[in-house]
């Protein structure tokens, strides 16, 4: 119970926090989108100037502040807010009401106050009594003083009650606000050591944080703890329903005065009291608030927010419906506000005309789709293969994976249709298009490759060309996306020269044809480099068949498989499937036994012996047939001088016995103990690094 009241209060101070920072972004953007008139003078400018320069200033000191410090400076700012308007209503009583005749001037329009004496003499004392319990408690005062300002505050309804002429009334609220303005600036006087020391505080930390960790960790430091995006998000927010409510108030208030009270009643949109707006000045009301929500830097901020949440829960929605865990497929609700900010940017929609505005607006949402149809294929597409090299059966973990690679196709055709249909080719759209084409391009790699693993799955024989043919369509896949990278580089090419170039643009271009083209092609050509070489040295290594491969009868040392038809044989002495051993070496260009190098020179490969995945060896053919043979039960004979070198001590048995020409092999070498210079100088090779020595082999000491 107490953890959750703790964790509750924590939640309530967060979102108090963040709805004090508001403020301050309501304020700078006002400063930065206000009229500024430069024609009253040199001295008028630069008064201008200043306080626009000091209120962004002020400003932005307030929103960086701590929690504890904008808890303090709030406290101070209601007080004197508080104490300004006790001090405004005692001059409107004294000055514009008539207490016996209970007549008084409206402000703005509005009577709020009862017309009855006694009752508003009751409730103008109720309010100021608030107002001067609240100021008292807000700055903390001491009962005496308390109780002066107190009394302060109600002197000048005093006046009013007994009568006094109208100019010794606003003599008294005038000397009343007086004493209560010295009292509030005798108070933050008091507070202005409190106020150094915590600028001072808030210097030193951040420079100390600056030094140690640097300006990156400083901003992302700064980002979180006064949660900017949160701040954001509920300015764009607030500031689009405060601008919904105006618009909605202004349109029924002009159908009002035109006599227009059903609405739009003759297409049957609206009902008879005007409380419904018809679909044209819906559809109006929502391009101007959308118009509005990016008309400067901090809007498309806030817009980006926004975003951001949309896209971060829609990403963990797809990650839970096809069952991913993956944390760094969780990053969508990073990507999407970036790439919509920095499209704003490079097509200056704050700064744009409203129409053009909302033109552009459209295309580059468009376009952020499209990106985040690509980044959520990349969310799939890992789940995919895992579930087809798995082999898992069920049909529950295959068909979510399956609807979204579908919807994923489907989308991007749908969005091409709908544009080409209402709208002439151009840049814009060549450049939504093609990026439509290349994700349905990348949905059907990825099904591809997904039924090719599948149908290996329910094969009962091993697939040698699987590797292939997997190779193959990505590489298919992966040739036609680097051209559509070359593409969409020559389009943004002409776009920047002849409709609208920027330095932004001019900027993403260059980490495009980085990341996308240059990258791209380096990868993909490093990849077939080691694809071919690996092909090559499979070739070249010796290969059996028929007698030896029944004689081995153990399994591949990789997929644990028996040898049905052929093995290769590296320069160690080991053997593998040839397809197992090439997956191997596009990995690393070692021995998975040894760890030695896997490489072939042919005196060394024709004068080498043969063993097994355990440690025995078998004598070449050719080797065998020019020795001669021992006697028979001889076990102890010494072999030829141009035999094959020796390997332990047990291997040069090997030679021996009666079954010599058919390369019998020894027992198994489970027991049998290495010696280390042995282990990595037989045969000729180079000795291996200590690090591997005592690497998983399946020989074992006694």
């Amino acid at each position: 119970m107490a953890s959750t009241q703790a964790r509750i209060g924590q939640q309530a101070l967060a979102v108090l926090d963040v709805a004090l920072r508001v403020p301050c972004i309501f304020i700078i953007d006002a400063i930065f989108n206000s009229y500024y008139d430069p024609g009253s003078g040199w001295a008028g400018a630069m008064g201008k100037v200043l306080v626009r320069v000091m209120g962004v200033l002020i400003s932005s000191v307030v929103l960086l502040l701590s929690q504890k410090a904008l808890f303090k400076f709030y406290t101070l700012f209601f007080a004197v807010l508080l104490g300004m308007s006790a001090v405004l209503i005692n001059y409107y009583a004294t000055s514009h009401i008539d207490f016996y005749s209970a007549y008084y001037k409206a402000a703005l329009g509005f009577r709020l106050l009862p017309r009855n004496g006694p009752t508003l003499w009751l409730g103008m004392a109720a309010v100021q009594l608030v107002f001067g319990v609240g100021y008292v408690f807000l700055l903390n005062l001491q009962s005496v003083f308390a109780a002066l300002v107190v009394l302060d505050i109600m002197i000048p309804l005093w006046g009013l009650m007994i009568e006094l002429p109208a100019d010794v009334r606003q003599l008294v609220a005038m000397f009343s606000g007086l004493a209560l303005a010295l009292n509030t600036a005798v108070c933050l006087a008091m507070r202005l050591k409190w106020f150094y020391y915590s600028c001072r505080y808030v210097y030193l930390l951040v420079r100390h944080m600056y030094r140690i960790y640097g300006l990156q960790l400083l901003l992302e430091d700064t980002w979180k703890r006064i949660r900017f995006p949160d701040v954001l998000r509920v300015f764009w927010l607030t500031r689009v329903t405060a601008q919904a409510l105006i618009l909605v108030y202004v349109v029924r208030a002009v159908r009002r005065e035109s006599g227009d009270a059903t609405g739009g009643a003759v297409d049957g949109s609206t009902d008879s009291q005007g409380y419904l707006l018809s679909w044209d000045v819906f559809w109006d009301l929502t391009s101007n608030l959308i118009i509005s929500g990016c008309d400067s830097t901090l809007t498309v901020l806030g817009m980006s927010a926004v975003i951001s949440s949309v896209a971060h829960y829609l990403g963990l929605s797809i990650l839970a419906f096809i069952g991913s865990t993956e944390e760094e497929d969780k990053r969508l609700g990073f990507v999407a506000p970036v790439l919509f900010f920095i499209l704003a940017l490079q097509t200056g929609l704050s700064s744009l005309d409203p129409e053009e505005r909302l033109v552009r607006l459209s295309r580059n949402m468009c376009l952020l789709l499209t990106a985040i149809l690509h980044f959520i294929h990349g969310m799939t597409d890992p789940v995919l293969m895992s579930l087809s090299a798995s082999h898992v059966s069920s049909f529950r973990r295959h068909f979510p994976v399956l609807l979204v690679s579908l919807a994923l196709f489907v989308l991007p055709v749908a969005l091409s249709y709908a544009l080409w249909h209402h709208y002439a080719l151009n840049t814009w759209l060549f450049a939504v298009t093609a990026f439509c084409v290349e994700l349905c391009l990348k949905v059907v790699v990825s099904l591809t490759v997904y039924g090719l693993f599948m149908a290996d799955g329910f094969s009962n024989v091993l697939w040698e060309k699987l590797d292939d043919y997997v190779y193959y369509v990505r590489s298919t896949g992966n040739i036609i996306e680097f051209l559509f990278g070359v593409i969409m580089f020559g389009n943004g090419a002409y776009t920047m020269m002849f409709e609208s170039g920027s330095k932004i643009r001019a900027c993403m271009m260059c980490l495009h044809a980085y990341f996308n083209i240059y990258l791209q092609a380096k990868n993909g050509w490093k990849t077939f480099i080691n694809r071919r070489t690996a092909v090559k040295k499979i070739n070249s290594l010796p290969e059996m068949r028929g007698v030896q491969l029944r004689d081995i009868e153990d399994v591949c040392a990789i997929c644990y498989q028996e040898f049905t038809t052929s093995a290769r044989i590296t320069p160690c002495h080991h053997y593998f499937h040839a397809l197992c051993l090439r997956k191997w070496l596009y990995i690393q260009d070692t021995c998975p036994m040894c760890h030695q190098r896997v490489y072939v020179e042919e005196e060394t490969r024709d004068r080498a012996a043969f063993s097994n995945n355990n440690g025995g060896y078998a004598v070449p053919q050719d080797a065998a047939a020019a020795a001669a043979p021992p006697a028979p039960g001889d076990l102890h004979a010494e072999p030829p001088a141009d035999g094959p070198a020796h390997g332990p001590a047990v291997g040069a048995q090997a030679a021996g016995g009666p079954g010599g020409l058919n390369n019998e092999l020894l027992e198994d070498n489970d027991s049998i103990e290495y010696d280390e210079d042995e282990w990595g100088t037989q045969n000729g090779s180079t000795p291996i690094e200590e690090d591997y020595i005592n690497d998983d082999t399946d020989s074992t000491e006694d």
